[in-house]
């Protein structure tokens, strides 16, 4: 999870050409006949600004469109590169797109619902309120990039299209080859280059991502920092904030890198339950992450803002909208109205940007006074937005509001002060009555502003409600019924909250030992992430990761060993809750758990070996593990495999309808797949994983990451071509 610097060479010269990586997942290729850009993964223009490029012509899109949890063909950034830094629709270029005909057509929707918005018949479709309608449109087609006669360009305006014909195309006077899966050739005079986008086998930031090392403890209220700056702010990351209520994580928006950040500040994504989303541009919403949760979050936005990030989604990994669909869970808001979520009082307002884009006050009521805190969201200047009510492109409703906003006192004030053609003025906020007013989008104030206001940046923490030990009941409660898979009874959680502990621990912590005596305790982990690690006496081997929700110590309860079979390490800063083993042990006996756990334990290892599950997290392997199943066959043992049988080979050898079997590949009722039913026969013995197809397909709708996985698995098995591959798709 930690951030890596770049292993390619910063510029590797070849002749008359060089070959620069501005971020992993991307190269630069330059000669005298121009730039080329392969691959865009995110904040590579802060990749491009930290390497003092200022200049590229051709953009090629990648064959794979995601690594380690990062889409690698975000194009926004660097074609705000293209128009702002190398200004060249103004020089009278445009950019070279080369792609796959489908991938360009994805490319070109994307961006379309991204820069411009949605069209009038898709707000119609959406049931917009009227009102609303018109400003959205009106605002989008003000701020746009308009031509010379003042008209406004549209996305295929930017670009010259180049699909590749039978694996080839020709740019000026250079020629590229598509070789293979993200491997391509540039001819140009006597030069020829390859490049190897599979060098790369993970996607990083460009920027160091400076980890916690020091616990800081839920809390009631509050925010957390993962980023403040502008997707143009070359070492810092963009904006993205989490709000801590009650000791539950809700996002205000997703930034690119989420997992590193999220990471970086020792939150785990079991911790997080919900994701506050105001609007798509891809410094906000690198939502792409969420699908790999091992649970649905809950999507907080309007209906409008849901729809277009789902086709964002779709359009970017190239699957159908439907499937998409079922990795969120809708929590719809309205402008101007205010939503109960379990405690926290969310009143969300619009705000006005390029696009459709809200803010939010969240609140709620403790010990009678009434604490606050107000994300005002992406935001035009308030001068600029009096003069477009003026000029009756917004309505004075939404301007009275803002500046309602912007004046009134708030427990902790966060505010869009870019500056720029769509961003706020920290002057705004100048006679804010709120206790904090903290910015977003700003490298560094003004000496007028620097000593009233302050930046948000990563790692920062701003604590409206202190937290208490109460806090970690619910969590508690809350990892112990997911653990167990049913509620936990109530007469038993007391018993172990009598004698429970909170402990904490610094990132590299050691937190248990090999081989050393259990000391009567059981762990379970609250916050952030630890390694399970074992040495044979000659090395360290990495045996799981763990996170939220994860118990400790379990196994030797009901082996009774007495001591631990590995050593767990704090790989983030780490809150843990004690348990007295004895307690837990009677608990696990007396209520019958026993054989179902130890049936449990005894198929994670077999399950996690599987080379088909090797991207999911422990949690899913423990969801996994409730609905398997596990079968020995004797030598010369045959099983004909029932019609809702979805079978793995865990170990051995055996042949399935007379082929040799392989733990890669699998049979039976195969999710998201032909059935491929038959007779499994033993050779020297084997072992098997069985699932019932029904539990699997339901385990799956709400475990996006299982639903991802398997469903990728099926597209590289049928080379893209199943049901919910997206294929060629109209602009508009």
């Amino acid at each position: 999870m930690a951030s890596h610097s770049p292993q390619f060479p910063a510029s590797a010269y070849l002749g008359n050409t060089s070959l620069i990586q501005p971020s992993l997942g991307s190269r630069l290729y330059e000669d005298n006949n121009g730039c080329i850009l392969f691959g865009q993964p995110p904040e590579v223009l802060k990749g491009l600004l930290l390497h003092g490029i200022n200049n590229f012509d051709t953009m090629v899109l990648p064959d794979v469109k995601e690594k380690g949890g990062s889409l690698t063909n975000s194009l926004e950034f660097p074609l705000y590169f293209f128009l702002f830094v190398s200004k060249g629709l103004e020089k009278g270029r445009r950019m070279n797109l080369v792609g796959e005909e489908a991938d360009i057509s994805h490319a070109l929707r994307l961006l379309r619902i991204t820069l411009l918005g949605p069209t009038p018949a898709e707000l119609d479709k959406w049931g917009t309120e009227a009102a609303l309608r018109s400003e959205w449109l009106a605002a989008s087609e003000e701020l746009a990039l308009k031509d010379k006669a003042g008209n406004k360009i549209p996305i295929e305006g930017f670009f010259n299209l180049i699909p590749f014909k039978k694996g080839t195309v020709k740019v000026g006077s250079q020629t590229i080859n598509h070789i293979a899966s993200d491997v391509f050739e540039v001819v140009s005079g006597k030069s020829v280059t390859r490049i190897d986008l599979n060098e790369d086998m993970s996607v990083d930031p460009p920027y160091q991502v400076t980890p916690d090392y020091i616990p800081g403890g839920l809390v009631k209220m509050g925010i957390e920092v993962l980023g403040g700056a502008s997707g143009f702010t070359p070492n810092e990351p963009c904006t993205g904030l989490a709000l801590c209520y009650n000791g539950e994580y809700m996002l205000i928006d997703t930034i690119p890198f989420l997992d590193q950040h999220l990471f970086a500040r020792g939150i785990s994504k079991n911790q997080v339950a919900a994701v506050f989303l105001t609007h798509l541009h891809d410094d906000h919403s690198a939502l792409f992450p969420l699908m790999l949760m091992p649970h649905r979050v809950d999507l907080i936005t309007t209906r409008e803002i849901f729809e277009m990030v789902i086709e964002k989604i779709a359009c970017g990994i190239g699957w159908s909208l439907d499937i998409i669909a079922e990795h969120f869970k809708l929590i719809e808001v309205r402008p101007g109205e205010t939503l109960n979520y379990y405690g926290l009082s969310i009143e969300t307002h619009v705000t006005i940007h390029s696009i459709p884009t809200i803010g939010a006050t969240f609140a709620t009521i403790n010990k009678g006074i009434r604490r606050d805190i107000c994300v005002i969201g992406d935001n035009h200047s308030m001068d600029a937005a009096r003069e477009m009510t003026k000029r009756g492109l917004v309505r004075e409703s939404t301007v009275n509001n803002l500046e309602r906003l912007y004046s009134e006192r708030f427990s902790l004030l966060v505010a869009d002060g870019g500056a720029g053609a769509i961003h706020g003025d920290p002057a705004d906020a100048i006679k804010s009555a709120s206790d904090r007013v903290v910015f977003v989008h700003v490298d560094e104030l003004a000496n007028e502003f620097n000593t009233t206001f302050s930046l948000a940046t990563s790692g920062k923490r701003y604590t409206i409600l202190e937290g208490d030990p109460a806090i970690y009941t619910s969590q508690i409660n809350h990892y112990l019924t997911e653990w167990l898979g049913r509620p936990f009874p109530n007469r038993w959680m007391r018993s172990l909250l009598s004698e429970e502990e909170i402990r904490r621990y610094n990132a590299d912590d050691v937190i248990l030992v090999q081989d050393a005596s259990t000391r009567g305790y059981v762990y379970l982990v609250l916050t952030g992430y630890c390694d399970v690690v074992r040495h044979d006496g000659m090395r360290l081997h990495t045996l799981a990761q763990l996170q939220a929700g994860d118990i400790l110590g379990e196994m030797a309860v009901i082996t009774g060993s007495g001591t631990r079979n590995a050593s767990v390490i704090a790989r983030t800063p780490v809150t843990l809750c004690v348990f007295a083993e004895e307690t837990f042990k009677s608990f696990i006996f007396t209520e019958g758990f026993q054989e179902k756990l130890l049936k449990q334990w005894s198929l994670r290892p077999a399950i996690a070996r599987q080379p088909q599950f090797a991207a999911f997290t422990s949690t899913v392997f423990e969801k996994m593990s409730r609905i398997a199943n596990s079968r020995l066959l004797a030598p010369g043992e045959h099983m004909t495999l029932e019609a809702d049988d979805w079978c793995l080979l865990s170990g051995g050898q055996a042949n399935f309808n007379n082929e040799l079997m392989t733990r890669d590949a699998d049979y039976g009722a195969r999710p998201f797949a032909e059935p491929a039913p038959g007779v499994v026969s033993s050779n020297e013995g084997c072992s098997l994983l069985l699932f019932k197809l029904d539990d699997v397909l339901q385990l799956c709708l709400a475990t996006p990451q299982l639903n991802y996985y398997l469903r990728k698995l099926r597209m590289q098995e049928q080379d893209g071509k199943t049901a919910w591959a997206l294929g060629v798709v109209p602009i508009n």
